[in-house]
């Protein structure tokens, strides 16, 4: 029998033959000086001793998207960002996953320093449930000069969240020049038309400063893949023949302002600063309510509703600080940043079923808010100890303080009216504003909490062929205690064509406030009675009834070991194996709705709740993988070929789920936390691998770039064995057409243009036939788009 080569081995061969490369301009980006993963001051791309890519405004200029993590998602091949639907907040602030871990284990800096996350955490049926990650797109793209994606442990480096790896996002600090841009694009199936205009300019400040403005503003209508219901048609149903439900992107209107400068105050002392303002107001859809349905008021919803979430999310981030250095050569660096992220909802074209015919169609349903105060103090020195470079000395210590608000919603969006089905005899009804009932004043609250951590290292060239470096951190956190980590590193050039590098790290993740502290109540009816099923913030005592316990934090281990190629001009290939295991990850347990469990509540103190479901630590799991980076450019007689690849391949095992804590399983034995759908989400969730091929050809003022993009198979679990589906691989192929007219810039480009879906849901998941594809789509399910772009730039 003859066996098929496997995807590894290809992307291997192809990344050898044709090369990959990280940005445009190919190898020009090994000599780009980093400052992610390493305080030495001279440290490139190419001589890191961790595997970093550069991503450059043209890469993320490269397709028709300005979301940030979508751009990021196509240029960096182990960065996955489905396009969730119909999943409540996660529409407006979509979770993007590095090296198959949670969203929440990447830790993301802007000009080096930590940003804060959402104020979401994601509890519904998404990749990334359970996680409460930076929201990538609040970062305007026209403000950004370079990315530096660092793909390895860094908590000994940075502190929590860094156990994928770091997006360092660098911002334009130009005091000159500028670019105006507009962008228009439209699906092929004739929906998401969307518009964007970006610009960005440098100012002098006298002649000691300097100044980089950015603004960014447009609109995304909504995209639409739901068909007709197909199932028996009944009073409760949908009707037959009409399309209904709506399901895809969502709308959109953003609008972000940033600045980034500094002030040189005298010789030794700079004043730096930036600042980003971002709002982003956005429509989404929850499931259609026949006309028949308990749920609706036919005098208000004769046809039945729709009912949509309307999400306005609001993020701000100052960061001001001063450089300077002593007389010994000690550089000191001490800063301050403030991040914001606020996320309201209001509920529209829906109704609250138990305040009858006069129920309100639209409600406020209350906010979530998350704050961080961040206060650095950096110090970094070389050291003369008569090897073949000085090495360079880093310390420091920072304290960080977190604020996390939940507030209420107007009463009528979650209050019980009262009013009663036209049964006999009357049935009560559901409660709360219909797809998403507001938040109570008893889930409400505010939560907070500090830490401060110390940091050391010691990294350098110990010999004209050896560099290495080691780093630990030691943090202590107001509300569960302290950890310690540490990473040593290595790089061995055996010539100027090949090295070796490896890295060895211990990393954590400190359990958030979103996920300590987040709680949400909606009424059930059970024999007529209403019942409170609770997502239990772990100090409720009914939720510690359950087993819940105090969050403690992810801890991890990384192991990488990277080959480093250049064997001839113009090619570079890096190929990196990683194992990463982690304890006791966060997750979102099932509902825990038994008899048993409703029973014991209701007889030990909660007589209204029926059941819930908690954030806890009880999995452990091994991600190992490998990435195929590079760059290569061919110079013709009168033109350029620049080629570009790379290869991920990712696997998640579970190595234990822990046992039913002792309370829940004296209440109810056969209780299950988690199953088999969860379970499924970290182990064949995601594509196990990606791979991507782009070629641009550039003559004179003319390029043309062509980009395939192959997505790997996924899986998703069902409660029933039966009903899970596994979906094939993909290839995409991206088009664009540019060129250059003296300061003028001119595109016409189409991603996806061959037109690719991915396969179809089987119809026992499809809710009757209305959703056709599967939402954790890496690449979504809109089918092709065709864009035009003009830009000047001075």
């Amino acid at each position: 029998m003859t066996r098929k080569p496997s995807p590894l081995a290809i992307a291997v061969v192809m990344a050898l033959a044709a090369s990959p490369a990280l940005a445009q301009e190919g190898a020009k980006t090994l000599d780009t000086l980093i400052v992610t993963g390493t305080r030495v001051s001279d440290r490139t791309v190419a001589e890191s001793t961790a595997p970093i890519d550069i991503i450059t405004p043209e890469n993320l200029a490269s397709t028709g998207t300005v979301e940030l993590a979508t751009a990021l998602s196509r240029a960096v091949p182990s960065l996955n960002f489905p396009r969730a639907a119909i999943n409540d907040g996660t529409d407006a602030m979509r979770p993007a996953q590095l090296r198959g871990l949670a969203p929440d284990h990447t830790l993301v800096l802007v000009n080096g320093k930590r940003y804060h996350p959402g104020a979401l955490v994601n509890v519904n049926g998404s990749q990334g449930r359970s996680s409460s990650p930076v929201d990538l797109n609040s970062i305007p793209i026209s403000a950004i000069e370079r990315v530096e994606v660092l793909r390895d442990g860094a908590s000994a480096q940075y502190g929590s969240d860094a156990i994928a790896g770091v997006i360092n996002i660098v911002l334009k600090g130009s005091d000159q020049g500028g670019s105006l841009s507009a962008t228009y694009g439209q699906y092929s199936a004739g929906d998401g038309a969307q518009y964007q205009l970006l610009g960005d300019a440098g100012f002098k400040l006298g002649e000691v400063g300097k100044v980089h403005i950015a603004v960014q503003g447009g609109h995304q209508d909504q995209t639409d893949r739901a068909r007709p219901f197909l199932g028996t048609v009944t009073p409760t149903s949908a009707p037959a023949g009409k399309v209904v439900q709506r399901y895809g992107d969502p709308e959109v209107d953003n609008g972000s302002f940033l600045y980034n400068g500094e002030v040189g105050i005298t010789d030794y002392l700079t004043f730096y600063s930036y600042g980003l303002y971002t709002k982003r107001e956005t429509l989404s859809n929850g499931f259609f309510r026949p006309a028949g349905d308990a749920r609706n008021i036919p005098e208000i919803y004769p046809d039945g509703f729709l009912p949509q979430i309307f999400n306005t999310s609001t993020d701000v981030s100052v960061s001001s600080g001063i450089r300077t250095y002593t007389d010994g050569g000690t550089n000191i660096d001490i800063s301050y940043t403030f991040g914001s992220s606020e996320l309201e909802f209001d509920i529209r074209n829906t109704l609250n079923r138990s305040l009858g015919p006069t129920s309100p169609t639209q409600f406020y349903a209350g906010a979530l808010e998350f704050k961080q105060h961040v206060l650095n103090f950096d110090f970094n020195k070389p050291l003369d100890w008569g090897l073949a470079y000085p090495l360079t000395l880093s310390y420091g210590a920072e304290w960080r303080g977190e604020k996390f608000t939940i507030t209420p919603g107007e009463p009528g969006s979650y209050i019980n009216g009262g009013a009663t089905l036209p049964t006999t005899p009357p049935t009560p009804t559901a409660a709360g504003a219909q797809v998403f009932p507001g938040f109570r004043p008893s889930d409400s609250g505010s939560f907070d909490r500090n830490n401060i951590s110390v940091y050391a290292g010691l990294e350098g060239d110990l010999t004209d062929k050896l560099s290495a470096g080691v780093a630990v951190r030691y943090e202590d956190y107001s509300d569960f205690g302290d950890t310690t980590t540490g990473k040593l590193t290595g790089r061995y050039a055996f010539n100027d064509a090949v090295a070796l590098r490896a890295t060895v790290s211990t990393g954590f993740h400190a359990p958030s406030l979103q996920q300590q502290y987040y709680q949400t109540t909606s009424t059930n009816f059970i024999g007529g009675e209403p019942f409170d099923l609770v997502t239990f913030r772990v100090t409720n005592p009914a939720g510690i009834a359950l087993g819940a316990e105090p969050l403690k934090a992810e801890k991890s281990d990384n192991l990488s070991l990277g080959l480093v190629l250049t064997p001839m001009e113009n090619l570079y290939v890096t190929i990196d194996g990683y194992r990463i295991k982690v304890k006791d990850r966060i997750t979102l347990s099932e509902n825990l709705i038994s008899a048993p469990v409703r029973e014991y509540l209701n007889e030990n103190g909660f007589p209204t709740v029926s059941g819930g479901r908690y954030f806890t630590n009880a999995l452990d799991t091994t991600t190992t993988g490998v990435d195929i980076i590079g760059t290569y450019t061919w110079n013709l007689a009168a033109s350029k070929l620049d080629f570009t690849t790379g290869y991920n391949y990712n696997k998640t095992e579970i190595d234990r789920v822990a046992e039913n804590p002792a309370a829940l399983e004296a209440i109810d034995p056969d209780a299950l936390r988690f199953g088999r759908v969860e379970l499924g989400r970290f182990e064949v969730g995601a594509p196990r691998d990606k791979f991507f091929l782009n070629s641009i050809w550039t003559k004179g003022g003319f390029s043309v770039s062509a980009t395939a993009t192959r997505y790997g198979e996924f899986t998703i679990r069902n409660s029933n064995p039966a009903l899970d589906q596994t979906f094939e691989p993909k290839w995409l192929l991206d088009l664009s057409f540019n060129y250059k007219l003296d300061n003028w810039d001119f595109t016409l480009g189409g991603d996806n243009v061959l037109n690719e879906y991915p396969d179809e849901n089987i119809f026992a998941t499809s809710t009757s036939g209305q959703l056709p594809y599967p939402s954790q789509s890496p690449f979504g399910f809109n089918g092709a788009y065709a864009y035009a772009r003009i830009g000047y730039k001075w």
